[in-house]
């Protein structure tokens, strides 16, 4: 049985500054055709989450004041919620065990390796699809107002 382009497609949100790894990421998504959103805080992140199909975000372990656990929870209120990566300079068996622990898809060492990346991505947009939908999706800005 053949997937549709749809199946294969990605659409990503890249949040953090990643000084290093961002034209990185930008090429690894442009040659694959999969989209590529990015936002540098919580603000623009919680505007893009709630106007693009995100599948995936890429997130810097720490977001100037928005943390990858802040992140994942805002995560769990979209219907169904997108898969959360985690990058850190830092990446170590401590952070990836928490972080999948606590329902993060996974951790990537920065710098960033182009295969892991297109590897781990398109792996977390896979599982992305095998979530069981829950109805309704919920206003990420009213909600962290609350």
């Amino acid at each position: 049985m053949e997937r549709s382009p749809r199946e294969h497609s990605v659409c990503a949100l890249l949040v953090g500054v990643f000084e290093k790894d961002r034209l990185l990421v930008r090429e690894i998504f442009r040659k694959l055709d999969w989209r590529l959103f990015e936002a540098r805080n919580r603000r623009r992140a919680l505007a893009c989450l709630e106007s693009k199909p995100v599948h995936v975000v890429i997130a810097e372990a720490d977001v100037r004041q928005w943390s990858w656990k802040a992140i994942l929870q805002d995560l769990r209120l979209l219907a169904p919620p997108p898969q959360l990566i985690v990058t850190s300079l830092h990446a170590d068996d401590h952070l990836w065990a928490e972080a999948l622990n606590v329902g993060a898809y996974d951790v990537l060492p920065q710098p960033l390796a182009r295969d892991e990346l297109e590897r781990v991505v398109a792996s977390a947009r896979r599982h992305f699809n095998f979530q069981p939908e829950r109805a309704g999706r919920v206003s990420l800005s009213a909600a962290s107002s609350a």
